[in-house]
């Protein structure tokens, strides 16, 4: 095994640990409040929004999308020379958000991880998934319709930002990502049978009147 090899897995390893650390069950044990136990039940940023304040749910949610985004830039600036290490260190971090090894591998929705991720990677595409999430949460209030229309939008439009602007060469970056869009999607299956059924929770930002 060469020492490329080794360097990246390490890396790998080390963003999946970062990834997996629960800002959201952590912020809220922090306030007296076992998100697992309330809510939607999920340690998501989400979860802690609803269930222990609107301030400490937006910093989970601004911890939850660094930990995806910080390890992607340092492995842009620091990696070992593999060209697909920073994609590789931010599925990992969002795989950790997703399974987290420190909570029996049961872990949140990876939403605002993998946006931390893409920041890094596509900026771009990721101003126009945030536009997404924004108008469907906007005209709704549910944060898991936005969530899902972005992810279904980034499961679509990398194909068209890497495959069209970058070539063939960055296959494995569309298939990862769309994977990733697809498995937040997936985690959200919950979500979608309330949203159909008519129950799902909404979110406001703003008391209403």
């Amino acid at each position: 095994m060469s020492n490329t090899t080794l360097v990246a897995a390490a890396w790998i390893l080390a963003a999946y640990l970062i990834g997996g650390i629960p800002f959201g069950f952590l912020i809220g044990k922090m306030r007296g409040v076992d998100v697992r136990t309330v809510g939607s039940k999920n340690i998501g940023a989400t979860n802690v929004f609803r269930t222990v304040g609107k301030g400490w749910g937006l910093l989970a949610f601004a911890c939850d999308v660094l930990k995806g985004l910080l390890p992607v830039l340092l492995a842009k600036c620091f990696g070992c020379g593999w060209m697909h290490l920073p994609l590789a260190v931010g599925i990992a971090c969002v795989v950790g958000h997703m399974l987290t090894p420190y909570m029996k591998f049961k872990g949140g929705k990876g939403v605002a991880t993998a946006f931390g991720m893409l920041i890094g990677l596509a900026p771009a595409l990721v101003g126009v998934a945030f536009a997404v999430f924004a108008v469907f949460f906007a005209a709704s209030n549910y944060i898991s319709l936005g969530s899902c229309m972005a992810a279904l939008f980034l499961a679509i439009g990398v194909w068209f930002r890497w495959l069209g602007c970058e070539g063939i060469d960055n296959l494995p970056q569309c298939v990862l990502v769309a994977a990733v869009a697809l498995f937040v999607i997936w985690k959200h299956r919950s979500n979608i049978a309330r949203l159909l059924s008519g129950t799902e929770n909404k979110i406001y930002l703003f008391k209403r009147k």
